[in-house]
């Protein structure tokens, strides 16, 4: 990235700054601003997260707000309610208090003198959330968003929940929330007052997976700030991006096919990471278009940013798999709308074991395949939500074959190119009332190596519906509809398109309740693609992204050594599998206000053979804060396990001032699985 330190405008910068809530909570922002904008006032954009503005994101909110407010514009970074240095306590994500409070900001904002009374938001992860939960409530001020790695539909597209199962990051991120929501705020900051805030959040707390196991199926909780809901809410422009190795990769598509706003969607090869900084690369200029973005909707500029195509993705080519890449090669393509009319169906049966040309769907041999597979499957799955972080990144999909059942194409004598969403439908009965089929689309050389282009994943149970499910008749044939995420893909000649069916994805999904022996039937099973042309003219017309740039962020010390590891161990005497995930940013220093921080995350999950039951996942994390004899650390530990009927979990939270635990508390609960 190249560093800019001459901008058009000249910016100061307040560190905290207080914004009243109605209810007396102070909100704690962080600010910069044009000098001007005092006489000449300016719009503003807001970035709403818990993620702690004073520390934890320092350094990356100081490369693109001080870049977004050297081009005119006041950049308003503000912690939420709990968080930080704001009051208050955080209970879970998206609450009513969270939207209100939201408007509450945004009215406060666009009052200021130095604001002209026009204002936007922006975000990744949370901070997209808020931004498109915030516009769908159409406060009066918000002109317009810009959003990555986000979705519309809490339910069926978010780290929870995939297609009715449960993805093990309902747990992962369940934990990262437990324990950002008891860190303490900062006495350089609030003062004397840091203890009593810091007791009030570790009084109020609780572990955050507890409501989310409570809500298996799409209820009103889900509901609630899905935009998904009523897409006619959205009544101002946004800009959506996301990437391909990102879980969130369906929400740009999906958004830009619902509402009726203007719009651009952008998607790259990128994991869960602003596409400035994007990995796998190539990244590209995202602030400047950002900017673009702003000049036109926050300032009236004419610069043709609703120019080109509404949605431009990055055409991956084929490519060894890997734990993780530092490019994707491959070529940005542009689309006119979405649906594009560039993209037609190609529907392959399921035939003869392999998948065959279309055909005569009446005369086709009926054959029934069957699959039970190990626990195993899925140890080489990665993440739901991809860092680019070594090693993430779905591996060879050869040993997760072993276990699956395999239909595959013969070897392409052309290329074929995909974008958008594959979807598979199948034939098939199980043996026990819940099941899951698990879905992997993969890229096969001749030299046999696999690397999985998407994925799809349904609990049986959910087949008809995700508000009622219904246990299956052991023995009954289903026909079921599985989409998977959303790509863009090459296939080369020589290349087989592989189809791989399994009843465990674990540990990225958490397994039904029992082993399941999964009967697959031929006849009414296909694959259908969402097949592109190689050749679209208007893909070599496209404007080029220009090269990723920002300010240059404030100087960090290392005091010790960051960690990453991702460890898959077999215990070939006991049979136990353990994946074990480290994620340690070493402790640090940050030289602009000399607060330390360490933040120390681990992950683990283990089964026992084919014992359903033994299968267990744990999050835990220890978060530390000190300077100058201010020394504080948070340690919170999540064990989940299940059997026929239940999960259980047990947590732990611990503080610790100067060394001495200062506050302890366990949970152990018991929730009921309701088909999951």
């Amino acid at each position: 990235m190249r560093h800019v330190d001459r901008l058009p405008w000249a910016i100061q910068e307040e560190k905290h700054v207080t914004i009243p809530m109605a209810d007396g909570v102070e909100l704690s922002a962080r600010i910069w601003r044009p000098t001007a904008s005092d006489a000449e006032p300016v719009p503003a954009v807001l970035e709403y997260i818990p993620y702690r503005k004073n520390d934890l994101t320092s350094t990356r909110d100081a490369i693109h707000h001080p870049y977004i407010a050297g081009h005119g514009y006041a950049c308003v970074r503000v912690d939420l309610r709990g968080t930080g240095e704001s009051g208050g306590v955080l209970f879970d994500e998206y609450l009513e208090q969270e939207q209100s409070d939201a408007e509450s900001v945004l009215a406060w904002i666009a009052e200021q003198p130095w604001c002209d009374g026009n204002t936007g938001m922006m975000g990744i992860s949370w901070g997209a959330f808020a931004a498109l939960q915030t516009a769908a409530r159409r406060p009066p001020s918000l002109r317009a968003i810009c959003i990555a790695s986000f979705t519309d539909d809490r339910y069926a597209d978010d780290m929870h929940y995939l297609g009715g199962a449960m993805l093990s990051d309902n747990l992962a991120e369940a934990g990262t929330m437990f324990a950002y929501a008891t860190c303490p705020p900062d006495p350089a900051v609030v003062g004397e007052r840091w203890r009593e805030m810091w007791r009030e959040r570790l009084d109020a707390a609780r572990p955050w997976v507890l409501e989310w196991l409570r809500h298996p199926n799409r209820d009103d909780y889900w509901r609630h700030a899905s935009l998904s809901e009523d897409y006619s809410a959205l009544r101002c422009p946004v800009l959506a991006s996301s990437g391909w190795a990102d879980g969130y990769s369906n929400a740009v598509t999906r958004l830009l096919s619902h509402v009726d706003v203007p719009r651009k969607g952008l998607i790259g090869p990128w994991s869960h990471k602003l596409p400035h900084l994007g990995e796998p690369g190539p990244a590209i200029g995202y602030l400047q278009e950002v900017v673009r973005w702003w000049d036109h909707w926050l300032k009236g500029v004419d610069n043709g940013v609703m120019d080109g195509p509404m949605l431009r993705a990055w055409m991956q080519e084929s490519v060894p798999p890997s734990t993780s890449y530092e490019e994707r090669p491959g070529r940005w393509v542009g689309e006119p709308s979405w649906p594009s009319p560039n993209i037609g169906e190609t529907v392959l049966p399921l035939r003869d074991g392999g998948l065959g040309e279309p055909d005569d769907e009446e005369n086709r041999e009926d054959r029934v395949h069957t699959v039970q597979s190990p626990l195993s499957v899925g140890q080489f799955a990665g993440k739901w939500a991809s860092y680019n972080a070594p090693p993430d990144l779905p591996y060879d999909q050869r040993e997760e074959d072993g276990g699956s059942l395999v239909f595959q194409t013969a070897p392409l004598d052309r290329r074929v190119e995909i974008l958008g969403a594959p979807a598979v439908v199948v034939e098939v009965s199980a043996d026990a009332p819940v099941a899951q089929l698990n879905v992997r689309l993969s890229d096969v050389a001749p030299d046999g190596r696999s690397t999985r282009v998407t994925y799809g994943v349904l609990n049986l149970t959910h087949r008809d519906s995700e508000e009622t499910p219904e246990p299956l008749e052991p023995g009954r044939r289903y026909r079921v509809r599985v989409p998977l995420h959303s790509v863009a893909q090459a296939f080369p000649p020589g290349h087989r398109i592989r189809l791989s069916l399994s009843t465990s994805y674990w540990p990225l999904v958490w397994p039904a309740p029992a082993p399941t022996l999964l009967s697959v039937y031929e006849k009414g099973s296909t694959l259908t693609l969402p097949v592109r042309p190689d050749d679209v003219p208007e893909d070599k017309a496209l404007r080029p992204f220009g090269e990723p740039e920002g300010c240059a962020p404030p100087a960090v010390t290392r005091l010790s050594e960051p960690e990453q590891a991702w460890t898959v161990s077999r215990d070939l005497v006991n049979y136990r599998s353990v994946l074990d995930i480290v994620k340690d940013r070493g402790l640090q220093r940050h030289e602009d206000n000399g607060i330390e921080t360490g933040l120390r995350a681990c992950e683990k999950y283990s089964s026992v053979g084919e014992d359903f039951g033994s299968v267990r996942g744990e999050s835990a994390w220890e978060m530390r804060f000190g300077r100058d004899g201010w020394d504080v650390r948070v340690e919170t530990r999540t064990v989940l396990t299940s059997d026929d009927e239940a999960f259980q979990v047990d947590a732990t939270l611990d503080g610790f001032e100067n060394g001495h635990r200062v506050f302890s508390r366990t949970w152990n609960e018991r929730i009921g699985r309701d088909n999951v």
